[in-house]
C-alpha cells in the first residue's frame, strides 16, 4: 500500500470515527414513563419529531384526561433535551439527557418552583393525533364569545373563538386565569341551534344551544359536569 493511500485510508478512518462521536441518538419518538410525584408516580406520554430545521412535540397525560398538549421551548442539544408543557399551570418544564442507546430519557420535572425526577422510555415511533376537520359554521356561532365556569367556588374565565377556515370551522378556548393559553377545539358539529365542541387537549367538551347572543350548556371534563353559558363579546 503506497504511503498516500494509506494516508487516504487513515483520513477516512479518522473522520468516520469522528462523525460517530458527534452524533448522539435523537430523541425523535413516542415516550413513556411516569412523573415520580411525591404522592404517586403520575403516567405520561411524549411524542418528539424533527419538524423542518426544529422539532415538534406533544406530551399526554391520561390520568387528567389531557391529550396532546403542545410542547413549546423543545430544544436539543446533543444528548439534552428540554421543553415547556404549552398552557400549563405555573410553566411546566422538563431538562433531562437521552442515554447513549437512545432508549431512556431521564431528568427533572419543574413546577411551581418544586422538582421531582421524571423517566420516560422510547416505545417506537412519534404518535401525532391526526387534525380532525369540521365543517363550516353558520354566522349564528362565528366570532368571540366569553364565559365563567364556577368550580367549588373559584371562578374561571373562558374565552371562545370560533371561525371558518379553508378546511372548515375552527376554533380555540382560552382559560383566561390559567395562564390565557390557546386549547384548540378539535372537533366543532353544528346541528340546528344545538352546538358540540370538543376539546382533547383537556379531556373537556362543550354541549350547548344557541339562543341569539348566548349559547347555554354543559361543560364536561373527565367524570365532572358545569354548567356554562358563553355570551357574545361586543
Amino acid at each position: 500500500m503506497s504511503s498516500t493511500l494509506a494516508r487516504s485510508v487513515l483520513a477516512v478512518l479518522m473522520l468516520s470515527a469522528t462523525v460517530g462521536a458527534q452524533m448522539p441518538p435523537a430523541p425523535s419518538g413516542h415516550w413513556v414513563g411516569s412523573i415520580e410525584a411525591p404522592q404517586q408516580p403520575i403516567g405520561v406520554e411524549v411524542d418528539i419529531a424533527r419538524e423542518g430545521t426544529g422539532w415538534r412535540g406533544t406530551i399526554s397525560i391520561p390520568v387528567q384526561g389531557t391529550k396532546g398538549v403542545p410542547l413549546s421551548d423543545l430544544t436539543v442539544k446533543d444528548s439534552a433535551v428540554a421543553f415547556t408543557i404549552k398552557g400549563g399551570v405555573a410553566a411546566p418544564q422538563f431538562a433531562g439527557e437521552l442515554s447513549k442507546d437512545g432508549k431512556t430519557l431521564t431528568g427533572t420535572f419543574s413546577q411551581g418552583g418544586g422538582s421531582v425526577p421524571m423517566s420516560l422510555s422510547w416505545k417506537g415511533e412519534a404518535q401525532f393525533e391526526k387534525p380532525v376537520k369540521s365543517p363550516p359554521v353558520s354566522k349564528a356561532v362565528l366570532g368571540t364569545w366569553e364565559g365563567t365556569l364556577d368550580v367549588n367556588g373559584t371562578t374561571l374565565r373562558l374565552r371562545l373563538t370560533l371561525a371558518n377556515g379553508p378546511d372548515g370551522a375552527m376554533g380555540t378556548l382560552v382559560s383566561v386565569d390559567q395562564g390565557a393559553a390557546e386549547i384548540p377545539v378539535s372537533a366543532i358539529v353544528e346541528q340546528g341551534s344545538k352546538l358540540k365542541l370538543t376539546v382533547p387537549m383537556v379531556g373537556g367538551g362543550f354541549d350547548g344551544e344557541v339562543k341569539g347572543d348566548e349559547i347555554a350548556g354543559t361543560w364536561t371534563q373527565g367524570p365532572g359536569t358545569l354548567p356554562l353559558t358563553f355570551k357574545r363579546k361586543p
